[in-house]
């Protein structure tokens, strides 16, 4: 099952969100069908957080108000994305089994009260799940309302219970074989914590001091494995009695439990969620970050946009509202990128409960206000897009993400708390979007030949088979960019000896690391090119590669900072030091046109986003997003899909969807 299967039965991209009717009475019902129909809703997702209602008691179902919603959405056009509500265990399940509940790594138990409170690990738990979504597939597997499966609600919740400890040791027991073996990969005769039974071992709880990093690794590997088996097994039990696609809503924030690309192999159309978390342009390049990702996990496949906040940017512990005309921007941005449309949570902003001040496409204010008006207007907008579904986007630059070497730099011990993985995947990603070039994501081992230009910001931990297929590429005529703290560890979180990064890494790059500085906080430091370097430096030497930079000032003075080697038919460069904006930007344009990348409508100013979508018999839409305070011509007008008439210019802030010739 793919998106392609979706749009097919919505006949279009598809529109709409959460839909919680539990929460109201009749006469809203009523409201709430023909708003939907003035905004052209069609498909509405159910049952997100009805676990209470569905099985009021263990063993004991109550389909019949459900049904009722099913039907009258069905007879009003919109179509159902039907979820398993397991995120949120009733009140009742926690009672009758306490030990299901959620520990932290400090051994306090959580207590009922909110979503996510619950053991993953804990067999009562999984056993509940498994039959509610086989009793919700029994039921309604081919409703002819069905259009897709909801399987629980963003999976990232951690848990350090018992159960947990013995999940984990069965999944250790598989992954190392023996004790002795992982007494070796978590370099146990350190701080005499050797193991001689597996009883010994347990989570990384609290501890005194630092926890072992392989312990810290080995279990976030382990709640990732967890997490998916146990999508699988609600999936597996849904397909038991429907043939409709089934799913789940990843998350793709600046935290992360979960393997995305293992997990999305498991899915039959990828979906996420996505909340801005700064306002103006910067929440434009983050949905555009979100949405390549999107992209990317799914093999370049269409993906569902499954949630946006319709009014909603996180900054910081302040929740900001969106700009005038953000709603269409972020939703366009999204379907430029590949999405088959766009959902929110939710429809109707609830009036009572812990998202109360979650932002919805129907607000407090009513229909009467200018959120329901712009919501409107978008969903007018995506209905004229229908063309554009199973069409796909192309990349000629590649972002290397791993989720090993993001949960590396998490462990305790660093030698800096700036060397963040999410900040440098995201920098790097702003920096090319800024440049106009759509980007994909990539594992280090997936294979890298189409891609001329392949940016690697944070490959802290590098496995020997990555290390070798980068010293592939390069080799084969790519462009390669390391950035600082690279190859430093084995998969193991073993340092690597001999100098830093791999030895493969360092045959391409022709270079050596051999002393790692980290800066203090707020330090600069100024190279031989007039930027500057913060966070990081390093003492390497040139096996072979050309400097182009060096340092200034302090022990590493004349030393390379940034080099370049030419390897095979390609080219390895490595920046040893985190560089300011601009100049990072210049490094990034440089490789940009060495690599003969340019932007995908290049004839644009800066501020104008373009993506270009592509169907499988030669069409092709352009999808223009002006994030400028004033009017944009257009050098080649063309029939714009939103306005269905020729357009010559981009108006402030506005977008257009252009037929290609």
């Amino acid at each position: 099952m793919t998106a392609r299967s979706i749009t097919d039965r919505l006949g279009g991209l598809a529109f709409g969100g959460d839909y919680n009717p539990e929460q109201w009475d009749e006469p809203v019902w009523k409201e709430d069908d023909e708003l939907m129909r003035r905004a052209r809703v069609n498909l509405a997702t159910l049952g997100v957080f009805s676990w209470a209602l569905l099985e009021p008691e263990q063993g004991r179902y109550d389909f019949s108000w459900l049904d009722a919603h099913i039907e009258r959405l069905h007879a009003n056009g919109v179509a159902v994305d039907l979820a398993t509500p397991t995120a949120s265990p009733p009140p009742w399940f926690t009672l009758a089994h306490p030990d299901a509940l959620a520990v932290r790594p400090d051994g306090t138990r959580l207590v009922h009260g909110s979503r996510d409170t619950y053991c993953l690990a804990a067999p009562a738990y999984r056993s509940a799940a498994r039959r509610i979504a086989s009793a919700l597939a029994e039921r309604y597997g081919d409703h002819p309302a069905l259009a897709l499966w909801h399987v629980h609600n963003e999976y990232a919740t951690l848990c350090w219970c018992d159960h947990a400890a013995a999940a984990f040791r069965v999944w250790l027991r598989a992954r190392h074989g023996s004790l002795d073996a992982l007494n070796e990969a978590w370099g146990t005769a350190f701080w005499s914590q050797r193991y001689t039974s597996w009883e010994q071992v347990l989570p990384p709880r609290a501890t005194q001091w630092h926890k072992n990093p392989g312990q810290a690794l080995d279990f976030h590997r382990f709640w990732s494995d967890e997490i998916i088996a146990a999508y699988c097994e609600q999936r597996d039990a849904i397909r038991a009695h429907s043939d409709r696609p089934v799913t789940t809503n990843l998350m793709l924030p600046a935290y992360q439990n979960v393997d995305l690309w293992a997990f999305a192999r498991e899915l039959d159309v990828v979906t996420c969620d996505q909340y801005p978390s700064a306002p103006g342009l910067a929440a434009a390049a983050d949905v555009a970050f979100h949405a390549d990702r999107a992209r990317s996990l799914g093999g370049g496949r269409p993906w569902l946009l499954m949630e946006q906040g319709t009014n909603t940017v996180y900054d910081g512990d302040r929740v900001l509202a969106k700009d005038p005309g953000d709603i269409l921007r972020h939703t366009l941005g999204h379907i430029a990128r590949g999405s088959e449309g766009a959902l929110f949570f939710q429809w109707r902003q609830s009036r009572a409960g812990a998202e109360t001040w979650h932002s919805a496409m129907v607000p407090h204010a009513g229909p009467d206000s200018r959120i329901f008006r712009e919501v409107t207007q978008t969903g007018e907008a995506v209905a004229r897009l229908g063309e554009l579904a199973g069409s796909t986007v192309s990349a000629s630059v590649a972002v290397l993400h791993d989720p090993d070497a993001w949960w590396a730099l998490g462990v305790d011990g660093l030698p800096s708390p700036e060397l963040d993985y999410h900040t440098a995947l995201a920098r790097a990603h702003r920096t090319l979007w800024d440049a106009g070039v759509t980007v994909d994501f990539a594992h280090p081992e997936h294979e890298l030949g189409r891609y001329p230009l392949v940016v690697a910001p944070a490959l802290f931990l590098l496995s020997d088979r990555a290390a070798e297929n980068l010293r592939r590429y390069a080799a084969a005529g790519g462009t390669l960019l390391l950035q600082h703290a690279s190859g430093y560890t084995d998969e193991r979180l073993h340092a690597r000896l001999g100098g830093y990064p791999a030895a493969p890494l360092r045959e391409a790059l022709g270079i050596r690391v051999e002393e790692y500085r980290p800066l203090r906080q707020d330090e600069r430091i100024t190279l031989s090119d007039g930027s500057h370097g913060t966070v990081w430096s390093e003492s390497l030497r040139t096996e072979g590669a050309e400097t182009l930079a060096t340092y200034t000032h302090g022990m590493l003075t004349g030393s390379p900072a940034l080099t370049r080697h030419r390897f095979g038919t390609g080219q390895g460069w490595y920046l040893s030091t985190r560089l300011d904006d601009a100049a990072y930007g210049a490094l990034v344009g440089r490789l940009l046109k060495e690599a003969d990348v340019e932007p995908d409508v290049p004839v644009l100013p800066a501020g104008v986003e373009a993506v270009t979508r592509h169907a499988p018999d030669g069409r092709h839409w352009q999808v223009l997003l002006n994030h400028n305070p004033e009017a944009v011509p257009l050098p080649d007008p063309a029939h714009d899909l939103l306005t269905d008439a020729l357009t010559h210019e981009l108006p402030p802030g506005g977008c257009a969807v252009l037929r290609g010739h």
